[in-house]
């Protein structure tokens, strides 16, 4: 990851509430339609050999209903018998029967290592599909949602190897191209770790565009690029230009590149290890000065050396070359009093006298990463001792102290994540090359989330007890990741839900839920003002808001296989049942 932007996330303070008093147990009742399917499911279990955490939350945890967030309150299943359905609610109490939209070609049962199928809405009128064989579909499915508009068409259909299933797609178009990129995922023996699982993950980056030959109108596999990783990544998705990929994950991924492209990339790094290995200059700095140190050759004169010193920046040539070193210092200096020798006609030393003593240099010239700062073993000896305080062998050294160390015993059950840290990479799609980094640290991912399918699709994580969802913004490189919503303590809450399955938030923000393997869902709203007075007796104020929890106990003994969630409503989906509820009257 040389070379990347490591970056952060900057949470907007306007939505957090630091006062936020938690949620009330509401006993109103939530309106719950429920729709008998025509036919079951098509559930895929997990086989024997897929037998990983990563064959977990890839296939085991797979959500098998699909939103179309082009279009509000239409959801897709696929049934056992290969028929993609579609329901489409205009008003609950009055609930049409699923609508079959398509029909694979495949013959699903005759193959034992299938996954199951799964569907992407890359834009308005175009679907990706894949029969969970290894086959991916293309088709131009009209408007959707609408019985009279809406007819799929296969325009691209092709065996891409292994089974998969689909990660994300965009549909684009470029020079007055139309393309449709697709991210697949699978789960794949590594013949090589015999360390670890055994298994490693790939994300496969597939373009098809449009061909016009001589009237000779179709579309074809354009580009293949495969990343490959060692733990099923949480979030992965493509930009909606097609430039570029953005995927959260436990552990790295990275491009498996070609021969040549092997090659290229070995000299590179070949070149940076030389270009470390031979700095330019040394630099030392005491509280008062800073000294910098610079190897000419023997043929260079003191008439051939010009150093010019103003009292924020400096300028080093030898003769006619361009500059040795050049640009804005760290921090202001005493211009008037700095000098430069030759020593030994092999070297040429500046002083630079600090304006401000005291103050160590992180760096001396502003971005220029060709010197190396030398440290002496009293400077050494003098930090190690300033760190002390911070470090010990004993747990508690000293229990008398007003403010003890942290102690790991004293954190929450919910409080502990399953892994240690996540990354958010966001790759380059020419150069197959890590250009942002952010290090999320304890920020576990949560859910994520389509709030406009324009963009990219938001991802939330926890920070501290707050839920806070993110919208990635490609086209932003400054403000690449912004924070639109906070769900108030909702980190803390979903952690002490341990038989939770899928989590989502409707597209406004008004609520967040979850729901259980089995039966239960629980809504969290956000804080609405009282139409009564409500006063907290134990602080003797007046409460001007109050947020609201939900439980809704669905009526089957079914696992929950599909959830999602609009502005209005919560869909539920069992292996025979769809479940509506209720959550916010129409507008």
């Amino acid at each position: 990851m040389a070379g990347a932007a490591h970056c952060s996330l900057q949470a907007k303070r306007l939505l957090l509430d630091p006062k936020f008093e938690g949620y009330k147990l509401s006993l109103e009742p939530l309106a719950c339609y429920q729709l008998g399917l025509d036919a079951a499911v098509a559930e895929v279990k997990l086989r024997d050999d897929q037998y990983t955490l990563d064959h977990m939350r890839a296939f085991g945890m797979y959500n098998y209903l699909h939103l179309d967030s082009w279009y509000q309150d239409n959801v897709y299943y696929v049934d056992q018998f290969g028929r993609v359905m579609n329901v489409s609610v205009t008003l609950d109490t009055a609930l049409q029967k699923p609508r079959e939209v398509f029909r694979l070609p495949t013959d699903l049962t005759a193959y034992d290592d299938r996954l199951c199928a799964s569907i992407h809405f890359s834009s308005s009128t175009w679907v990706t599909l894949s029969d969970g064989t290894g086959r991916l579909f293309l088709i131009k499915s009209g408007k959707r949602g609408n019985s009279a508009s809406e007819k799929w068409e296969i325009v691209f259909n092709e065996e891409l190897g292994s089974p998969f299933i689909i990660a994300h797609s965009v549909s684009f178009v470029k020079s007055d191209t139309h393309s449709v990129a697709v991210l697949l995922l699978r789960v794949e023996k590594d013949e090589l770790d015999t360390k670890g699982s055994g298994f490693h993950i790939t994300l496969e980056w597939v373009t098809i565009a449009e061909i016009n030959k001589e009237g000779d109108h179709r579309y074809e596999i354009f580009k293949r690029r495969v990343l490959q990783g060692k733990s099923v990544p949480h979030y992965a998705a493509i930009e909606p230009s097609g430039d570029g990929l953005m995927i959260v994950s436990y552990k790295p991924f990275k491009f498996m590149q070609d021969e040549d492209n092997k090659v290229e990339e070995e000299n590179d790094d070949a070149k940076a290890t030389n270009e470390k290995k031979d700095p330019l200059y040394y630099w030392q700095q005491t509280e008062d000065d800073v000294t910098i140190t610079v190897h000419i050759p023997q043929d260079i004169t003191k008439d051939d050396i010009k150093v010019r010193f103003s009292p924020g920046s400096i300028c080093v040539t030898l003769k006619d070359q361009p500059p040795l070193m050049e640009g804005k210092l760290y921090s202001s200096v005493d211009h008037e009093s700095c000098t430069w020798i030759i020593k030994d006609n092999k070297s040429l030393e500046i002083s630079l006298i600090k304006k401000n003593e005291g103050p160590r240099w992180p760096e001396l010239v502003i971005g220029d990463t060709r010197g190396e700062f030398i440290m002496d073993s009293s400077q050494c000896s003098e930090i190690a001792e300033s760190l002390m305080h911070l470090t010990s062998e004993v747990m508690n050294p000293n229990p008398e102290k007003e403010n003890p160390p942290c102690n790991a015993q004293e954190l929450e059950e919910c409080d502990a994540f399953l892994e240690d840290s996540a990354s958010l990479c966001r790759f380059d799609g020419d150069t197959l090359k890590v250009t942002h980094v952010i290090n999320l640290g304890s920020n576990q991912y949560l859910f994520s989330v389509v709030v406009d399918p324009r963009e990219m699709p938001c991802f939330c994580l926890r920070h501290d007890v707050d839920a806070l969802l993110w919208q990635p913004h490609s086209d932003q490189r400054e403000n690449m990741w912004e924070h639109i919503a906070t769900f108030n303590a909702l980190g803390y809450v979903q952690a002490s839900k341990q038989d939770k399955k899928f989590m989502a938030c409707a597209p406004d923000y008004s609520y967040a839920a979850l729901c259980e393997c089995l039966r239960r869902v629980f809504i969290y709203r956000q804080p609405t003002p009282l139409s009564t007075v409500l006063y907290n007796r134990k602080e003797g104020r007046q409460v001007g808001q109050v947020a609201k929890q939900l439980v809704a106990t669905l009526e089957a003994n079914d696992p929950i296989l599909g959830f999602q969630a609009t502005s209005e409503r919560l869909f539920v989906l069992t292996t025979k049942t769809l479940f509506l509820i209720k959550v916010n009257p129409g507008n």
